[in-house]
């Protein structure tokens, strides 16, 4: 059976950096066509966030290979991609500034998505899934591994630089999955563009916290591998 490990990325850590960037680039501009590949050099797809950002990696224990990536933006002196891509509605819940992250980046290779979890990821529709003993087999995969490694990985550096809430710009069927597990989002706008189909996310960290230790306490166990 294929075990998992996950690290945080040292920001000045320029060759483990590449290989997050060339995986996102495969995933964002290769397989989904989100980016646009020439606007992105010598295969490596990165923003001007990325000095703002803790990065997060996920590789097959005794492997040094990376196949999975997360990074959450920390707080910093300007505007989060939310900010400047989504119309967020007036109404939405206010939260501090210095005490919110945003999630994105979410890649995982190819060779480790199952059909039904990479339409879940990537698709801009609502997803339904039908064959339920299917979706239960490919679910405990994802659930147990990589992708619930990463949003480990999350919130665990959230608690450490004190963090009270997420936001992230999701497709429907991530965020359809995501309530599966218990986690819990509020959508704050309307749908836009970026990325392909997405609508923006308020996540309260300390209630989610609750709903995990009622429903699902393993999602607030620390990753293998994981060092603070």
């Amino acid at each position: 059976m294929v075990e998992f490990r996950f690290q945080r990325v040292a920001n000045n850590d320029k060759s483990r950096m590449e290989q997050l960037f060339r995986l996102r680039y495969q995933v964002y501009c290769t397989e989904c066509g989100f980016e646009k590949a020439d606007e992105h050099r010598d295969g490596l797809e990165f923003d001007d966030y990325e000095a703002h950002s803790s990065h997060f990696c996920a590789m097959i224990d005794g492997s040094d290979e990376i196949i999975g990536t997360v990074r959450i933006i920390l707080p910093f002196d300007g505007e989060f991609p939310i900010e400047k891509h989504c119309q967020l509605n007036p109404g939405r819940p206010k939260v501090d500034p210095k005490t919110v992250g945003e999630i994105s980046r979410l890649a995982i290779s190819k060779n480790f998505r199952r059909r039904e979890i990479d339409k879940a990821i990537y698709s801009q529709d609502e997803v339904e899934i039908a064959e339920e003993k299917k979706m239960e087999d490919q679910r405990r995969h994802f659930e147990s591994q990589i992708v619930a490694g990463l949003y480990k990985c999350v919130y665990h550096e959230s608690k450490a630089q004190g963090l009270t809430h997420w936001y992230a710009v999701m497709v429907k069927g991530l965020s359809c999955l995501l309530r599966r597990w218990g986690i819990t989002w509020q959508e704050i706008g309307p749908t836009v563009e970026y990325h392909g189909l997405r609508a923006p996310y308020l996540a309260d960290i300390a209630e989610n916290e609750k709903q995990a230790l009622r429903s699902n306490s393993p999602l607030l166990a620390k990753p293998p591998g994981w060092i603070d």
